[in-house]
């Protein structure tokens, strides 16, 4: 029998404080007050439980912000970050890592794949003024042509 709570089948196999842990916003510690609330035994299997056990987790878990509900949460929150000009609310609108993490060698994962700069040839270097020992044999080698 599959076991629904707050939108979310359950994976029946698995122990009920691990199996629990498949729905958004509740963690280890969530549900081990939850458990003891509902005075349900954490080491049994999902599918062993009864249909009272499952109505007591129900109710107990309807308390919480979970899924949808704290997803939109966490989303407002950002949303005001952003609104109020807050450092975090740039980050998260740049797309960069919020707490204080380097950008310089890490962060791939916000900001996406390398993009490798290729190396530049003295010739193209001379357009952007970098070398004038290269601009200057350019410029012997066009008086030599003319």
């Amino acid at each position: 029998m599959a076991v629904r709570i707050a939108g979310v089948d359950l994976p029946v196999e698995k122990k009920v404080d691990i199996g629990l842990t498949v729905i958004y916003g509740i963690g280890r510690k969530n549900i081990q007050r939850i458990l003891e609330e509902t005075k349900v035994d954490p080491n049994k299997r999902i599918e062993d439980l009864t249909s009272e056990e499952v109505t007591r987790l129900q109710k107990a878990i309807d308390k919480l912000p979970t899924e949808g509900e704290l997803r939109s949460i966490v989303k407002e929150n950002i949303k005001q970050l952003g609104t109020t000009g807050s450092y975090r609310g740039i980050r998260h609108a740049q797309g960069l890592p919020v707490r204080g993490q380097r950008t310089r060698s890490n962060a791939r994962t916000k900001r996406g794949k390398r993009k490798t700069i290729g190396a530049m040839r003295k010739k193209d270097l001379s357009r952007f003024g970098v070398d004038r020992r290269v601009k200057e044999k350019e410029e012997k080698a066009e008086k030599e042509k003319e």
